[in-house]
Order: structure tokens, then C-alpha cells, then sequence
């Protein structure tokens, strides 16, 4: 299930990608079947362990291109241990909603992108966010849980302010926000409760079998309730006098 829609973020074979917080590597995955050599980064070394395993299976089942590349490693999003200009794109996705210095987050991330380099992030739409913290303060008051909720043009500030271009806008996942607000109401950990459990089935079933009913319901829905808010932006190339 990708976030980022890649017919609006172009990428092309041999690009250097980052995909910054990686997590589980949905997006990641995707960036190294499309032939790009990609970066896999995350402080949860379980994870990246993980991902690592499933890069190695890709490229023995033949699901990257040749010359595309994955490498999975654990590094710290504030710290990043990349020269300057080391990568063409960058992805942080679902992940400064759970950073305290963002503003240092998007510094590091426009440090290590190159100008012209594209990059696309990705956080929990306000409203829909806003409804699950009203239901359970379990659902964000854990340790590393979300620590803020982003208006779309709060977003949109922290990246122009940090030296970047926005481009476009949309929103994704509508049809996961009832399921976030069905866990919050009947219990964050509670997979039991049977209304929990139908969705559940209901979101496996359409992920896996991408039906156009559902497919369309949610193009028409993720304006009004999507669960999250995408952004994507230049660097701006130096003017020549500068660089």
C-alpha cells in the first residue's frame, strides 16, 4: 500500500533515493523495482533487518531491473551519514508526525538532496488524525507515538521555510480512517471487537484484490476523509553567482 503516488513524483531508473524512515519498506520496495539505487534508512534495527532480507529476495526472484540497487541501514534521521547533495530523491513518509525537531528533520533531508532533487512527504491529515486523538489517548500517548497533527499548510510552511519548493498536494487512504477510528473507539489494542475485525477483513480483501468499486470509492472519498496528506517539492538550483 504506497502513499506516494508515483505518477505525480516521477522516478526514474538509477535515480539515488532515500527513503528516510523507511519502516517495513513499502516504498522503498517500490523505488528498487522501478530501477532506482535506493537507501533504506530507520533507527528500528529490527526492522531494517527485515527489509534488508527482502531486498535480497527481490533481486533473487528478479523483481528489480538491472542496475538498480537497495541497501537497508539503521541511522539517525537528524544525523544522517550522507555528503551533501548524495541523492536525486528523497521520501520520508508517516514519520515527522513522531519527531520533535522537524524543522531539523527537513534541514538534514534538504542537505543531503541534491538541487533540483525532488522530495515527498507524508503525514496523517489533520482532520481524520484529530478524530482518533479525540477517541483514545492511547493512540498517540505511547512512547515514540505522534507528538503533533499537521495542518496542510503548517506542512507546506515548515517545507518552504526549509529552503524547498512544494509543487502538489493530494490526500491517500480514505478508506483507512474508519478503521483507525473503529481501533480508537473500541480500543487501540483490542482486535478482537468484532467491528474491528470485519474491516479489517474488508481493507486485506481490497488491498489484495484492488477492485474498481472500492478503488473508485476512494478516489472520490480521499478528498473529504483521506488519512493522509501528501506533499511534494523541489530544491531550487543555486543561482549561478552562488553556486
Amino acid at each position: 500500500m504506497l502513499t506516494v503516488d508515483f505518477t505525480r513524483f516521477p522516478l526514474a531508473a538509477g535515480d539515488r533515493v532515500l527513503d528516510l524512515g523507511c519502516g517495513a519498506g513499502r516504498h522503498a520496495f517500490e523505488c528498487y523495482r522501478r530501477g532506482a539505487q535506493v537507501v533504506a534508512l530507520d533507527r528500528n534495527g529490527e526492522e531494517i533487518r527485515e527489509v534488508a532480507k527482502w531486498f535480497a529476495a527481490m533481486k533473487e526472484a528478479g523483481e528489480a531491473p538491472e542496475g538498480a540497487t537497495a541497501t537497508a541501514m539503521e541511522g539517525d534521521a537528524l544525523n544522517l551519514p550522507f555528503p551533501d547533495d548524495s541523492f536525486d530523491v528523497v521520501i520520508i513518509s508517516e514519520v515527522m508526525e513522531h519527531i520533535p525537531d522537524d524543522k531539523g528533520v527537513l534541514a538534514e533531508m534538504v542537505r543531503v538532496l541534491r538541487p533540483g532533487g525532488r522530495i515527498a512527504v507524508t503525514v496523517p491529515r489533520y482532520g481524520p488524525e484529530k478524530i482518533c486523538w479525540t477517541l483514545s489517548d492511547a493512540y498517540h500517548e505511547v512512547e515514540g507515538g505522534h507528538i503533533r497533527i499537521y495542518k496542510a499548510d503548517q506542512l507546506l510552511a515548515r517545507i518552504r521555510e526549509a529552503g524547498l519548493k512544494p509543487y502538489g498536494t493530494h490526500h491517500a487512504h480514505a478508506l483507512h480512517s474508519p478503521y483507525w477510528w473503529l481501533k480508537c473507539a473500541f480500543g487501540v489494542d483490542n482486535d478482537k471487537a468484532l467491528p474491528v475485525r470485519a474491516y479489517h477483513k474488508l481493507l486485506v480483501w481490497d488491498i489484495m484484490k484492488k477492485p474498481l468499486a472500492t478503488r473508485v470509492a476512494e478516489q472520490l472519498l480521499n478528498p473529504v476523509v483521506g488519512k493522509s496528506f501528501v506533499a511534494y517539492a523541489t530544491k531550487p538550483h543555486l543561482p549561478k553567482a552562488e553556486a
